[in-house]
């Protein structure tokens, strides 16, 4: 088993290490590698001010949607539970969308952060009794919170003007901009110890998904390791989804692939999915910046016109069960 981990771990590796190489040098301006090398000049300032910033972004974007994808479907042991199913990120994507319709779209992400803890707190304090949390409430509150906060954006959306109301439009398909370095950092600052945190309860992960029963009879807090994989699997969400708005179907499609190729055991779904949603969100944000250039599309509808097609083809040739 160790060296099957070891094999799907290195090979995923490789796929985010060709994606972050080549991703950077695609766009619609030319760029030549020798020129960027060379300080000053202005493809150093394309490759390296404006790409590989953006290109970082999406790969730890990807990634954190990917693992928090992962973390939610094992915890109500549902392959169709993702980031938006617990209402994490529709509670993000309302506080963002409140602060563009009172006209404060600079403060949209930290409300994003607030409307995402909010949700975050009620779910839990709905889902909890005393030290255990039941995963079907957690189910059930999560996709009531998210019917209730698509319900308030669409709300606030039909009473916005045009100006704002393209704004909370362009706002909810998802984007990724060319951030500075230090919105790198402060992302990559929340995002990889969350991930590192949960890779390190891999097997009791592995427990808690064949059954709270099981896990408990083999010495795991079922209760707090729930509560545990829902606030990360939140966090994760929240910090990607104040930053470039809501990208569907990423946080599910990876981890639900990975299931269906690469079985069930944490100890290479975390760290793969992990890599593997990254370098699917850099591939998908360069298709974004390159197809219809000098326009950008969405990043979200790349996700979903992309994953689509793809995850019915995996359904296909599937293995028999």
């Amino acid at each position: 088993m160790a060296r099957r981990v070891i094999a799907w771990s290195v090979g995923s590796a490789l796929v985010l290490l060709i994606a972050l190489t080549l991703a950077p040098l695609v766009g619609s301006a030319p760029l030549s590698v020798r020129e960027a090398m060379i300080p000053g000049t202005q493809d150093r300032e394309i490759l390296f001010g404006l790409r590989l910033p953006r290109v970082l972004i999406a790969a730890l974007a990807g990634g954190a949607l990917a693992v928090a994808g992962l973390m939610f479907q094992t915890l109500v042991r549902d392959s169709l539970a993702d980031p938006y199913t617990l209402g994490v990120s529709s509670g993000a994507s309302l506080g963002a969308v409140t602060a563009i319709f009172l006209g404060w779209s600079g403060a949209a992400g930290p409300m994003a952060l607030m409307g995402a803890g909010a949700v975050l707190t009620a779910v839990m304090a709905i889902a909890s009794s005393g030290r255990r949390m039941s995963p079907f409430t957690l189910l059930l509150a999560g996709v009531t919170a998210n019917s209730m906060n698509i319900a308030a954006i669409l709300f606030l959306h039909s009473l916005a003007d045009y100006g704002r109301s393209f704004t909370i439009v362009r706002w909810l398909m998802g984007g990724i901009e060319h951030p500075p370095y230090s919105t790198v950092g402060l992302l990559a600052a929340v995002v990889l110890p969350v991930v590192a945190l949960l890779f390190r309860r891999a097997r009791d992960w592995n427990l808690l998904a064949a059954g709270e029963e099981w896990a408990e009879a083999r010495g795991v807090a079922a209760g707090r390791l729930t509560k545990l994989g829902y606030v990360a699997g939140s966090v994760l969400t929240a910090a990607v989804t104040c930053l470039t708005g809501p990208i569907g179907f990423l946080g599910w499609i990876v981890p639900h692939a990975l299931r269906l190729r690469a079985g069930a055991d944490h100890r290479l779904l975390i760290p793969c999915a992990f890599l593997l949603g990254a370098a699917f969100l850099v591939v998908c944000d360069t298709a974004a910046r390159t197809l219809l250039a000098p326009e950008e599309i969405p990043v979200g509808a790349i996700t979903a016109l992309g994953a689509g097609p793809f995850f019915l083809l995996l359904l296909r040739h599937r293995p028999e069960e």
